[in-house]
């Protein structure tokens, strides 16, 4: 239950860090560090601790790229066993469509014995 809670809490961090949101709150945080300098923080303190967060969120990152890829893999998976199952379905039906058609030759054929006996017999009786 544990697993799924993280799971589901990962998948929204996920989400969001990949949006149009994240972006602009990134954008605008980089910007006030920046804008620090001017309220007489010296750039040194301000790289360091901008260099630290960055490192920091770099990491996280990477985990959740980890994790996002692992998801789309245990996805793929399902979808393979799944095509595996269509294709031997597949298969079955194109087994079924080839005797079919074989039957149908039979038809055809036995039809034509059934008109070329009928045609026999109409000259038959003709003479």
């Amino acid at each position: 239950m544990e697993d799924k809670k993280l799971e589901n809490f990962s998948s929204k961090v996920i989400q969001g860090v990949g949006s149009i949101g994240s972006l602009i709150v990134h954008t605008i945080l980089f910007m006030v560090f920046f804008v620090l300098f001017l309220f007489g923080i010296e750039i040194d303190k301000i790289l360091l601790i901008l260099t630290t967060i960055v490192s920091l969120e770099a990491i996280y990152l990477s985990i959740f790229i980890q994790m996002s890829v692992n998801i789309q893999t245990k996805k793929l998976n399902s979808v393979a066993s799944d095509v595996e199952v269509i294709q031997k379905d597949v298969e079955e039906i194109q087994e079924n469509v080839e005797e079919i058609q074989e039957n149908v030759e039979e038809i055809q054929e036995n039809v034509e014995e059934i008109q070329e006996n009928t045609e026999d017999e109409n000259t038959k009786d003709k003479n």
